[in-house]
């Protein structure tokens, strides 16, 4: 079976691409709505996390989404301490996800494909690209972002061209 990555910056159109692919019936699996899944539910994963983040990290079972968020996004060494919490369980349940897959590809869509070097492990990577200015409007329409928050956020994501030259 093989393996099509499908990544882009925040607000690309990640999603709308793999909905063409879905409506193909195309088995996708989207690693960040399982590491969202996962961070809620491996016993394992929850407890790094507040082993990182302390007891904030979560109220009554759930992610604090907002606390952690604040915590990485001014400091990549946490960030990175995170992702590899994250990452290798994700990678774990997108293999067990694929094994009980049949169809001759599956589409594994990651934001950070290249950046976690989950790219090595695709037979192909679809990149999608779309101009600053229509990821700046998708973000204030979907997500209701201030200027300040969407400049943060696609700071903190590399940039399509550097995407590209991988």
């Amino acid at each position: 079976m093989r393996i099509v990555g499908l990544t882009g910056g925040m607000g690309s159109g990640k999603t709308t691409v793999a909905n063409f692919f879905k409506e193909l019936g195309v088995p996708i699996y989207i690693a960040d709505d399982a590491g969202k899944t996962l961070m809620n539910t491996n016993p394992e994963v929850k407890a790094k996390i507040s082993s990182l983040f302390g007891e904030q990290a979560y109220k009554d079972g759930n992610l604090e989404r907002k606390y952690i968020s604040d915590q990485v996004f001014n400091s990549p060494e946490k960030l990175q301490q995170l992702n590899q919490i994250v990452h290798p369980a994700v990678g774990l349940d997108f293999l067990k996800w694929k094994n009980k897959q049949d169809s001759s590809y599956v589409i594994y869509e990651a934001a950070i494909l290249f950046e976690t070097g989950g790219y090595k492990k695709c037979d192909l990577v679809v990149l999608v690209t779309t101009p600053l200015e229509f990821r700046i409007k998708q973000f204030k329409i979907r997500f209701n972002y201030s200027g300040d928050d969407i400049e943060a956020r696609l700071t903190h994501t590399n940039i399509d061209v550097e995407k590209k030259k991988s």
